[in-house]
């Protein structure tokens, strides 16, 4: 076992594009835990675009990351110590430890993951936090039916992926929007979407309409911007969004004014913004039915690991530029 933890700290908050120089590596004492406690030594950190808006100060759903203090971040690793009655030394446990290679736990928000048939990755991916998102905002917001039309955006990453492959299974036709022809040809022939839109092309709108001849019944939203407008434009009457995120505006510095805002009104289409943390009572269900999916064959998923706690704010700011594929990990160890 190391003598030291190495941590990211948050050292700037951005204005407009994060930068590497807006976080501090350091080195710390190895944690001391008490009674009620556990010591893990992280193996994997989940990178994830909420991180940016934890980087402001602006309010927001959830509490900002203090100047000086360890970025928010799920993890997934070993117990190493306890003195908590519920872990023992060698479980592997999921939590939110941060940016660091050990963290101490009370057990608040630790979820012990024993299934050897699924590897520790996916419970920071598509048996994580991502998967929940993927599966309560369309299942429960978007509430697929058999023939309708599901389009997402980012349609290659952690969650829209996930979504996309639900949507299949509940009998709909899927599309997704993605950036760059890599990306769609994993969408389609990988991921089994009935179409992907690559945005790049510079022919949206057109490509879209292509897409969805009769119109769209769910967007499962993730991006905003210029392709929230144009997905506006072909929503069909009664049409949902759950709107999930919307990483195109995290770095912006003046938001981007939705011109087509008028489609939820004609088309009486409901948006609901929703955070998975909101909705835990449905997580057990989700993982129950992707778990099973996962080993049918029926989901399959992406990640994209990079070597190296040090290399976490640079594999950060790639993510909001779109440049990962699947879900973004950082390999600890």
């Amino acid at each position: 076992m190391t003598e030291k933890n190495i941590q990211v700290r948050l050292a700037h908050r951005p204005e407009g594009e994060v930068r590497t120089s807006d976080f501090n590596i350091a080195e710390a004492p190895l944690p001391e835990i008490g009674d009620g406690q556990l010591l893990v030594r992280n193996h994997y950190l989940s990178l994830d675009p909420y991180m940016r808006g934890r980087m402001s100060a602006a309010k927001s759903y959830a509490q900002s990351v203090n100047i000086g203090d360890v970025m928010v971040g799920g993890t997934v690793g070993r117990v190493v110590a306890s003195r908590h009655t519920g872990f023992r030394e060698g479980d592997h446990v999921v939590g939110y430890l941060g940016w660091q290679l050990y963290g101490v736990s009370d057990g608040t928000a630790l979820m012990r993951v024993d299934e050897p048939d699924i590897p520790l990755t996916a419970y920071l991916g598509v048996m994580g936090m991502p998967g929940a998102t993927a599966y309560v905002g369309l299942m429960d917001i978007g509430q697929p039916k058999q023939g309708e039309t599901v389009v997402v955006s980012a349609a290659s990453g952690a969650v829209g992926s996930v979504v996309g492959q639900i949507a299949k299974i509940k009998g709909c036709r899927s599309v997704g929007i993605a950036g760059g022809p890599e990306k769609c040809a994993y969408v389609t022939d990988e991921l089994g979407f009935d179409a992907c839109i690559d945005y790049k092309r510079g022919r949206l709108a057109e490509d879209l309409a292509a897409a969805v001849p009769n119109g769209i019944d769910i967007y499962f939203e993730n991006v905003g911007g210029r392709i929230l407008d144009t997905v506006l434009a072909r929503m069909n009457p009664f049409g949902r969004i759950p709107l999930c995120g919307l990483i195109s505006q995290y770095n912006a510095i003046e938001p981007y004014g939705v011109k087509n805002f008028g489609s939820l009104l004609i088309n009486r289409v409901k948006l609901q913004g929703f955070i998975v943390s909101d909705h835990l009572a449905r997580w057990p269900d989700a993982f129950n039915d992707i778990g099973q999916w996962i080993r049918q064959g029926r989901i399959k998923y992406r990640e994209s690991i990079v070597q190296g706690i040090e290399n976490a704010p640079a594999a950060f700011i790639g993510l909001l530029a779109g440049k990962n594929f699947g879900k973004q990990l950082v390999k600890l160890i």
